[in-house]
């Protein structure tokens, strides 16, 4: 047997397994990537280039930025799964009163244009007061976000002692003690901190700020490598590219909980051509069917095992936990668990085939 990779293959036989649509649109590559996370330790504060940035960075930063493309991904989450994500709503001011080591870092010229400027201002001068502030706070020297993070974890602990500290609190003491002296750290009091329950998916669009913090989910994206990191990481930073890129819009993230198919699949639609994801959960003995489609899939089995049949070929192919499958498009396929069965399924926005 001659092995291949499965980039390789798809693009030598592109038309067939990805579909006409799937090649005029995205050309003979997958438009996206599909992956499980165990996040045990934090990742990295991020965000990712829209395409216009993307084709910028690329073309003149090509040994950190490897591609062209944007890379908006969803998280659906497995089990309890912990986020950062997008900036709060709560006045910028509160935060500063709350958490006076952020203004030794920024200075008293910059904390005072915050505390002048409150939600009533307007969205634009918001936005602007939130860059600044995010911006001076990221930008700081090393030495400076060393002094200012020691005083805050022995300000924590030490108010630990007479109160209960916040979730938020209670997060910022673990990332220290994960990244001790990071300037990431203390950014988390300006994103918000998500919760998501098994079953539930958090999306993220272009430019937007994120980290995961503890959990497993399934991930995914569009077809890209393309992040810009500046806290909670030893990996390249570019503080100055995040701080510039970002759009600065507050408000907590869309949770989405799914659109039921049937009694077993339930269905994740982010705002993306590029993927959606389906979650199946089925009972020993029970079988589902996903109809063919008119573009590729990928499914990962998490857990049991089971058996499945497609139209393509003759005879049951045995899956269990941990294999991963690709379906061509105009693939019919049906499944039977042989156990509790868990599996995911990627493939294209099923919207984007309904545009006129």
């Amino acid at each position: 047997m001659i092995s291949m990779a499965l980039k390789d293959w798809v693009s030598a036989n592109s038309n067939k397994l990805l579909g006409h649509t799937i090649v005029q649109k995205w050309g003979s590559d997958l438009p996206f990537l599909f992956k499980v996370l165990s996040v045990r330790k934090a990742l990295s504060i991020q965000a990712h280039p829209d395409k216009d940035l993307a084709k910028v960075l690329h073309k003149f930063m090509p040994s950190a930025y490897k591609d062209d493309n944007h890379k908006p991904e969803m998280a659906l989450a497995i089990t309890h799964f912990q986020a950062l994500c997008g900036f709060i709503t709560l006045e910028v001011h509160i935060v500063l009163d709350n958490v006076p080591e952020i203004v030794q870092v920024v200075g008293s010229e910059v904390a005072n244009q915050v505390f002048d400027t409150t939600n009533a201002d307007g969205e634009d001068k918001v936005k602007s007061v939130m860059r600044l502030i995010f911006t001076q706070l990221m930008s700081a020297t090393k030495e400076i976000v060393t002094t200012a993070t020691t005083k805050l974890k022995n300000r924590l602990h030490m108010e630990n002692q007479v109160r209960q500290l916040t979730e938020k609190e209670q997060l910022v003491l673990e990332l220290e003690r994960q990244y001790p002296d990071d300037v990431g750290v203390m950014s988390a009091f300006f994103l918000n901190y998500v919760k998501l329950n098994p079953g539930e998916a958090l999306y993220l669009g272009a430019n937007e700020p994120h980290a995961y913090m503890f959990g497993d989910c399934v991930e995914c994206m569009a077809t890209s490598d393309n992040v810009v990191r500046a806290g909670l990481t030893p990996k390249h930073r570019d503080v100055k590219t995040l701080c510039s890129m970002l759009t600065y819009k507050q408000g907590c993230p869309e949770i989405l909980k799914g659109v039921a198919l049937n009694s077993y699949v339930t269905r994740y639609l982010p705002p993306f051509d590029e993927f959606e994801v389906d979650r199946c959960h089925l009972s020993q003995g029970e079988s589902v069917e996903f109809p063919a489609v008119q573009g590729p899939s990928i499914f990962v089995v998490t857990f049991g095992e089971g058996i499945i049949y497609t139209s393509n070929l003759t005879g049951d192919i045995n899956i269990t936990q941990g294999e991963v499958l690709f379906v061509p498009a105009d693939t019919e396929i049906s499944i039977t668990s042989a156990s509790e069965l868990h599996i995911y399924r990627a493939g294209v926005n099923s919207m984007f085939f309904q545009v006129p």
